[in-house]
């Protein structure tokens, strides 16, 4: 008899918890200075074409998917990616594909959350910087501060471990009174305070230079710059649509598994959509870019994650009220970050209950020591060579954080298109208010999504040939010797990773469905 799994408690929780799981620090200063670089309004093209035609067919696919495999008692995607493959292929190819399923949405959930935790424990650190005028003092820069912050242990360990803490806390708690409870704390106050520094980022004038202005920053933002439009900031469109949206991460799947079999799932899912688009376009647009092109120009625009905590403390410094906006800045990223590691967090416990039998308490803890093991070097790397570079991150979202979760998307499109025996619409539409169209799947799902994915993948790829990242010795890392062991120290711990995550997804599927495995062919159906 299966366990019975919780559920949300109500529609609204769902879908902030679902938008908070979307939302997140790549927002804030990803999407803008992608934008940016990428020639302004003409990145908007792809990026929106990219959202038709991948962002939102696999966002019904990955919402179905949960469902589906919370029917059967499943949150995990080993074991949705093997109920759904058996259907057309035998059911020992299916363990194999639900194998490699489960094992890479492993090395993304703890590998990706390995590194993000530190950077939402940065953010952390720096409200609390804000607000005391922590980084006011003038005679060091802004970027120097920075240095010094990433390789002080007390300021790296304590709020990284108290970011932690905390995620442990709200999983334990459960799906109602953690994660639902969370979301709908933090959700209305990220828009509020969004919503704020969107003032105040477009009235602060030109304080710098005359032809500098906030104004003049959304112009450069949004005004179309055709001649950087590329294939390469195509690509760069297309893998923000992934990141933003939490796409071929398993986290969706898993929070929809807590459904009710006939809650609305097409509705719910465009929800998730819109409300992470407005938090991308319209706040994060709105916020870093003008604030820091109206002091510091077009130059201040290339610098990356440097944005978020070189950049914009340095313009905090100088403006009315800015350990007020400063504060306001962080904590934004602060939950923006929050909502998105706990659903990472929920998926590994959820892991280790359904494959090992843990109790959710137990596994809390237990995914609370892994984070520590394998995010140590994340700290560790800036201390011990005295360098900002963060190879051993760089390594590990070059990865798991970019190239895998195409790989995943494209899996879980051709499953559901090509060995799915039912047709998925009628699984999305169940209970459905509005019903998605036929052609969602004859067309978009079947054809026009997996293609374009196909192509990403192999322009990805291309581009990853090009910058080395293949090499034993990857290109970003071959002038500063340094920084190699922590290159390869990722490498083995991926490899690590990949190997117990395929063992223990197929050890656990094969243990639930083994009658049916032995004499492949299926039996166990609802």
């Amino acid at each position: 008899m299966q366990k019975k799994r919780e559920n949300w408690g109500s529609k609204i929780g769902l879908i902030l918890a679902m938008a908070g799981n979307a939302i997140g620090l790549g927002n804030f200063w990803r999407f803008p200075y992608q934008a940016a670089k990428n020639g302004g309004g003409a990145f908007m093209v792809p990026y929106i074409l990219a959202l038709i035609v991948i962002g939102i067919p696999l966002m019904l696919v990955e919402w179905m998917m949960g469902r589906l495999g919370g029917k059967h008692g499943h949150g995990t995607i080993g074991y949705m990616i093997y109920i759904q493959a058996r259907d057309k292929i035998k059911p020992r190819k299916a363990l194999i594909i639900g194998s490699i399923s489960g094992m890479l949405v492993i090395a993304v959930t703890l590998l990706v959350n390995s590194y993000y935790n530190h950077i939402i424990g940065w953010t952390l650190g720096y409200s609390i910087l804000s607000i005391t005028g922590g980084y006011a003092d003038k005679s060091i820069s802004t970027g120097q501060f920075f240095v010094n912050y990433i390789q002080n242990p007390a300021y790296v360990f304590t709020f990284w471990i108290v970011t932690l803490a905390f995620l442990a806390f709200a999983v334990t708690r459960g799906i109602q009174k953690g994660i639902e409870a969370w979301a709908k704390l933090m959700m209305p106050v990220l828009y509020i305070f969004g919503i704020i520094m969107i003032f105040k980022a477009l009235t602060i004038g030109s304080p710098a230079k005359p032809d500098w202005s906030a104004i003049k920053g959304l112009n450069y933002l949004w005004e179309p710059r055709w001649s950087d439009l590329n294939f390469k900031a195509t690509l760069a469109a297309a893998g923000q649509i992934f990141f933003t949206l939490s796409l071929g991460m398993g986290i969706i799947q898993n929070y929809a598994s807590f459904l009710k079999k006939d809650d609305d799932i097409v509705n719910s899912a465009l929800a998730t959509v819109s409300l992470n688009e407005f938090a991308e376009v319209i706040l994060g647009g709105s916020i870093a870019i003008p604030i820091t092109y109206a002091f510091m120009g077009v130059k201040g625009l290339g610098a990356g994650v440097g944005l978020a905590f070189i950049s914009l403390p340095n313009i905090f410094r100088v403006i009315g009220g800015g350990r007020i906006f400063g504060t306001l800045w962080f904590l934004l990223l602060f939950f923006a970050g929050f909502t998105s590691a706990i659903a990472m967090y929920n998926y590994l416990v959820t892991v280790l209950e359904e494959g090992v039998g843990i109790a959710k308490k137990t596994a809390s803890i237990l995914v609370f020591f892994g984070y520590i093991i394998v995010g140590l070097p994340v700290c560790l790397e800036p201390i011990i060579t005295h360098t900002a570079d963060l190879a051993y991150l760089t390594e590990l979202d070059n990865w798991v954080g970019s190239y895998l979760l195409v790989i995943m998307g494209l899996i879980e499109i051709i499953v559901t298109g090509w060995l799915m025996k039912e047709n998925p619409i009628d699984e999305m539409n169940e209970g459905s208010y509005w019903k998605a169209p036929k052609w969602i799947y004859t067309i978009m799902i079947r054809w026009i999504t997996p293609l374009v994915i196909i192509t990403i993948l192999i322009g990805s790829t291309i581009d990853y040939v090009k910058d080395g990242y293949f090499r034993l010795i990857p290109g970003f890392v071959t002038k500063t010797p340094v920084l190699i062991p922590w290159v390869e120290g990722a490498r083995i711990v991926l490899l690590i990773v990949f190997i117990l995550g395929f063992i223990g997804t197929y050890l656990g599927i094969k243990k639930s469905y083994k009658q049916e495995i032995e004499q492949n062919r299926v039996i166990v159906k609802m």
